[in-house]
């Protein structure tokens, strides 16, 4: 912070010497009589050399206020944790992009739990939880079995009000972790990836706890724009649906603005950071089988390595974690959608390319989506590097917490009009089937779809379910393609009883929802909470969103987004109404948070699973298959291939540990060799390739 200093008399430094002296016992307790003694000594010389320059005695003068003024006593109790939760490394169906071709063959970044726990400084059981995971959403079953490894520890402590697990919509994860038939594919539910994942939010939580410690926590934002854009709109057709005189307030179609929360403890010990930004991870395409944390992973991956120096990913006490925000229609390909066969740009209504949707994909700023993965990254990285750096405003005031377990299928809805509306039980409609210019779908849907198709609508009736005539009519305009709301074999396949929440840190507000918030969505919701926050007194209120908490059920457009149906209208389940109706519980939310509501848990039971193969043929776990080469120019690719196992009969014993590490001779005799990366590096990728009898694991490592 910047500080002025007027010129002085020995006299008037003096007196103030003794102010000085004051603000340091009072805001560094820990150091005060330290300070008392150099700042007394440092007045008597000032004393008995007045012929000292005036500018020295300024400059000494500043350095001292400075200190007093950085060094603020911690109003928080703080605790940063992270653990691995990198699911099963072969033949599990990735998230994300629904490709059923698109299984698990390898390991390009290890994917991790990050949690944060912010408690009142006087009252340590008084806590919230915060947890970002590196996998597509957050699901109930994954959220009530953490819950129930807390409450065997921790009692009552932690609950379900006051914890919030939020994904980062990653599509390089593994899927099979949710017991609704829409979240998991034709091999079901598989307990390797939900043990995993279960298992490592809780060890993140458990570490977090564990090292709680007085601190103090900062807000910042700064744009990311220009040679830093990291972010374009992925429907701007559909964006520029809303009213002309809303989107006048704004310089950009998608959030350019990224919010940072800086965790400093005492000693001003770095800690962490939380660093919200509005883009999929998406940089990695559905033609990639390697688990990976895509661009939000390698930005958390360079700020965790430069900030713990000398410790192998994972292993630090620094953590950062850059969770989803309102991205539902943001993409990080910033060279736009074009089409396949010509290069030129798509359809921009329609996505598609002389009426073919899958020819429509976007792509950049890299050569491939590995680059582009490390350049999103490196970005994001970048500004929250800086931010992190130039925070100042302290975040002061209580914790706080407000939950509740909503019905959103029949949620009664006031209009601005004076009428009311429900919003319906959830379907998607035919655009959702267009996908998006990230991960296209097929022929015959399209994007901005208003017609349904009488042969699809008929196999679709015999296969799976027909929709009723006051679903078809409640999401109307939107011509229902799946009635999941009404589907119920062999039970719910999407949540109808969603869960929202606010948390509170001084003056920020962190608000969970359960969905993907397009642009213009999520920036009512900030503007209401915010707005009702103020009106409650929180004056100076900041506010964020934290897509795809606790639940998932898909997205969330405006209304006027509805009406033209591309992919994130056809996505908003619950109907027309469903930003409306969340502006209305999140409220209802806030002012309850100003009134310091806080509730019990509701606790759920999982088990375990297991999966066996052996080799055949002669073959011998093991054996290499090609070996390194004696010698390697630099910039080259070290690569070694063995015969293996499935990986997934590892996947719950190998938490914390690695595939793959790649070795650096310190000695030549006695040989001496450490470790310099695992499989958990940006630079090293783990493929598998499956045969009939066993599998085969190549091992590469890249400059």
């Amino acid at each position: 912070m910047a500080v002025t200093c007027p010129r002085t008399t020995a006299s008037d430094l003096s007196a103030r010497g003794n102010i000085v002296i004051i603000i340091a016992k009072i805001v560094w307790p820990t150091v005060g009589s330290t300070l008392y003694v150099w700042t007394r000594f440092l007045v008597l010389l000032f004393v008995l050399f007045d012929n000292l320059s005036k500018m020295l005695r300024e400059v000494l003068f500043c350095c001292l206020l400075v200190v007093a003024v950085t060094a603020q006593t911690p109003n928080y109790y703080v605790g940063v944790g992270m653990a691995d939760v990198t699911g099963p490394a072969a033949d599990v169906q990735m998230m994300g992009y629904g490709n059923p071709a698109q299984t698990t063959r390898g390991i390009h970044m290890r994917q991790f739990s990050r949690a944060f726990i912010f408690c009142d400084i006087n009252d340590h059981s008084d806590c919230q939880v915060f947890v970002v995971v590196d996998f597509g959403m957050s699901d109930s079953a994954v959220t009530l079995g953490v819950l129930e490894r807390l409450k065997t520890v921790y009692g009552d402590m932690y609950h379900e009000k006051n914890v919030a697990i939020s994904g980062t919509i990653l599509t390089q994860a593994w899927q099979d972790i949710s017991i609704l038939p829409l979240h998991y594919n034709l091999s079901g539910f598989i307990h390797d990836s939900y043990d995993n994942l279960v298992d490592g939010i809780y060890r993140s939580i458990h570490r977090a706890h564990e090292n709680r410690a007085p601190s103090n926590v900062y807000y910042n934002i700064g744009e990311l724009s220009g040679d830093m854009n990291a972010n374009i709109n992925r429907s701007p057709y559909g964006y520029e649906a809303n009213p002309a005189t809303e989107r006048a307030n704004y310089q950009y179609d998608v959030d350019k603005d990224m919010t940072l929360i800086k965790i400093v403890g005492e000693n001003n010990k770095d800690r962490g950071l939380i660093s919200f930004f509005a883009v999929h991870p998406v940089s990695m395409n559905s033609t990639n089988r390697l688990i990976s944390g895509d661009n939000k992973g390698y930005a958390s991956y360079m700020t965790e390595m430069d900030m713990n120096p000398g410790t192998f990913h994972g292993q630090g006490e620094f953590v950062a974690a850059f969770p989803s925000s309102n991205l539902g229609d943001v993409s990080p390909n910033l060279n736009g959608p074009r089409c396949k066969d010509t290069g030129l740009p798509c359809e921009r209504k329609t996505s598609q390319c002389g009426n073919r949707t899958s020819l429509c994909v976007a792509s950049g700023p890299g050569k491939d989506m590995f680059e582009s993965t490390k350049i999103i990254g490196e970005r994001l990285a970048t500004k929250a590097k800086e931010l992190y750096a130039d925070a100042t405003e302290r975040l002061e005031g209580p914790i706080g917490f407000v939950h509740q377990f909503v019905n959103m299928t029949n949620y009664e809805v006031n209009l601005s009009d004076g009428g009311t509306a429900t919003t319906c039980s959830a379907a998607f409609g035919y655009s959702f089937a267009a996908g998006t210019i990230d991960g296209a779908g097929a022929y015959p849907f399209f994007q901005t779809q208003l017609y349904s198709l009488p042969l699809v609508d008929k196999f679709r009736d015999v296969v799976l379910h027909e929709p009723s005539p006051e679903m078809i009519a409640c999401q109307a305009p939107k011509p229902v393609l799946l009635p999941v709301g009404e589907m119920k074999i062999p039970w719910e396949w999407i949540p109808a009883i969603v869960e929202t929440q606010i948390l509170r840190i001084g003056q920020f507000a962190i608000i969970p929802v359960p969905s993907e918030f397009t642009t213009m969505a999520g920036r009512r919701l900030r503007s209401t909470v915010r707005d009702v926050l103020i009106a409650e007194g929180l004056t100076n209120a900041k506010v964020q969103i934290a897509g795809l908490s606790n639940t998932y059920s898909d997205y969330v457009s405006t209304i006027e987004e509805y009406g033209v149906q591309r992919y994130e209208a056809a996505s908003t389940t619950y109907g027309p109404h469903t930003l409306e109706a969340y502006q209305q519980q999140y409220t209802m939310l806030a002012q309850h948070l100003m009134a310091v509501i806080k509730g019990a848990p509701w606790i759920h039971q999982g088990d375990a699973d297991d999966i066996n193969r052996i080799t055949g043929l002669g073959k011998r776990i093991g054996d290499i298959v090609m070996d390194v080469d004696a010698k390697y120019r630099q910039g080259g690719v070290a690569e070694a291939s063995f015969i293996a196992g499935n990986p997934r009969n590892d996947a719950y014993r190998m938490r914390e540990d690695t595939f793959l590490v790649v070795e650096r001779q310190t000695r030549a005799l006695p040989q001496e060799w450490e470790i310099v990366y695992t499989d958990a590096d940006f630079c090293t990728r783990s493929v598998v390739l499956p045969s009939f009898f066993f599998y085969q694991i190549i091992f590469s490592t890249y400059q």
